[in-house]
């Protein structure tokens, strides 16, 4: 019998390429302009699961994007893994910045260049080839269903009601995603906690029209200036954030927690270094792994109004933006925070303007057990392709599809990623090393015999 090693040295060129096919493809979900590109990426993801031995695929409708489905149901009596992954991918502003085309992919030094590389065609693509080598090599150890939606970069609105909707068919023992990373090449890891997201954007209006800033400067109110002397209030001098409640749910970490934390191998300077900063920021009392993991934070994504075009204008806006997120820790609940600062933002603003607060998105933080059947599954799966045990970590980002799935589904997942900090995800030049996604599809495999076995009892 051929073996996951030998089957992946012998079509690995395929696999880049497949990959590379995928990535061409612009499934930007924030931009309706893309619809149609959505959609054939969509029919694509569909495509290749019907090639790599799937069942009962489909390309299922929602209110948004749909959800491609397929399945592989070798006997009832084994244990079922879901596997979830997206194929819609992030803006790829700004463009200039970008070393090559964001969905023209190049691969260069090891890594494979392109919007979605590594979050997360890139992670997603890598299940859908361990399970054409598993079939293969005839080592499918578990019954798998696929769940690849099209909408998680937008907030995963209508995944909801598509899961509710498709509990019989969504029935799974474990649910398998790849959206994280690991420390490093050589030091493996399992995300087991992720932060919530509250997602808001605010609007400060002064005057009803953009006034002359020589005949009404120092006279009435400059909405932008406002929105800025706002946002700066938001955070006092130690970075505490400054909402009225805010904090009352954080789960605080006792003192050996933290120790533990601390022990997951880490260079400040490294860290400083690669990013081409001289210091960190953050929150007074914690460090950089502590402040991007199990507290909370509140950081401005976007600001703008008045006049950006060359040259100068002259004028006072009548009207300023900005889109805030809040990552939210253990049992802080979006819908309450996003309550608390849009109270707090209005109660704040001078009587010389007027705010709204629109929500976007938003989802629970998380945190997944280790002693689970399935997390000792994609150790021992990491381990042996790693040759180290894998460090349990807490992510800063978020997946708020994890909490609905425990809500919904009753299902734990298990987060088996293999991107690094370094991969420029939401960013210009988002890469992927080839390394990565090709350990993925050798580790993924191991995933499920594993998970089979300990089943058993």
């Amino acid at each position: 019998m051929e073996t996951i090693n030998n089957y992946i040295q012998k079509h690995k060129d395929r696999f880049l390429q497949e990959l590379i096919e995928l990535l061409k493809i612009p499934s930007i979900s924030a931009d309706p302009k893309y619809k149609d590109d959505l959609h054939k990426t969509a029919e694509a993801v569909k495509a290749k699961l019907i090639a790599a031995g799937a069942d009962k695929v489909e390309v299922c409708k929602t209110d948004g994007y749909p959800v491609v489905y397929g399945e592989k149901i070798i006997d009832k009596k084994l244990p079922t893994v879901l596997v979830y992954g997206h194929y819609d991918v992030q803006p790829p502003d700004p463009l200039d910045l970008w070393n090559s085309p964001p969905f023209e992919p190049v691969i260069k030094d090891g890594k494979i260049y392109a919007r979605g590389a590594c979050d997360d065609k890139g992670q997603m693509y890598m299940h859908v080839k361990a399970f054409e080598l598993m079939m293969q090599t005839n080592t499918l150890a578990c019954n798998v269903k696929f769940m690849i939606e099209g909408e998680e970069e937008v907030g995963s609105s209508n995944l909801g009601t598509f899961v509710k909707q498709n509990k019989e068919k969504l029935k799974a023992d474990i649910i398998l995603i790849s959206d994280t990373g690991i420390i490093a090449n050589d030091i493996p890891a399992i995300t087991v906690g992720l932060r919530g997201l509250s997602y808001v954007e605010v609007e400060v209006t002064g005057p009803n029209r953009d006034l002359h800033s020589g005949l009404y400067g120092g006279a009435v109110a400059n909405p932008i200036n406002i929105l800025c002397e706002m946002i700066a209030s938001l955070k006092d001098k130690d970075n505490h954030i400054t909402i009225p409640g805010f904090y009352d749910d954080v789960d605080i970490l006792s003192a050996e927690e933290r120790a533990e934390m601390a022990k997951a191998p880490f260079s400040l300077e490294e860290y400083k270094n690669a990013l081409g900063i001289e210091d960190v920021h953050g929150e007074k009392g914690f460090s950089t792994n502590e402040r991007t993991s199990i507290r909370p934070t509140l950081d401005v994504n976007g600001i703008w109004g008045g006049y950006t075009g060359e040259g100068a204008k002259t004028v006072i806006a009548s009207k300023a933006y900005a889109k805030i997120s809040m990552r939210l820790v253990p049992h802080q609940n979006h819908d309450k925070i996003t309550e608390l600062f849009t109270a707090h933002f209005k109660s704040i603003a001078p009587k010389s303007v007027r705010v709204k607060v629109t929500p976007h998105h938003g989802g629970e933080p998380v945190v997944t057990p280790t002693t689970s059947i399935a997390y000792q599954a994609a150790s021992k799966a990491m381990q042996t392709t790693f040759g180290k045990k894998p460090v349990p970590v807490r992510s800063g980002g978020s997946v708020p599809i994890v909490a609905l799935f425990k809500t919904e589904l009753g299902l734990d997942s298990v987060l088996l990623g293999f991107g690094l900090d370094s991969d420029a995800i939401h960013s210009p030049n988002e890469h992927f090393g080839v390394f990565n996604y090709l350990k993925g599809i050798e580790t993924i495999p191991l995933f499920y015999a594993n998970y089979a076995e300990m089943m058993k009892g």
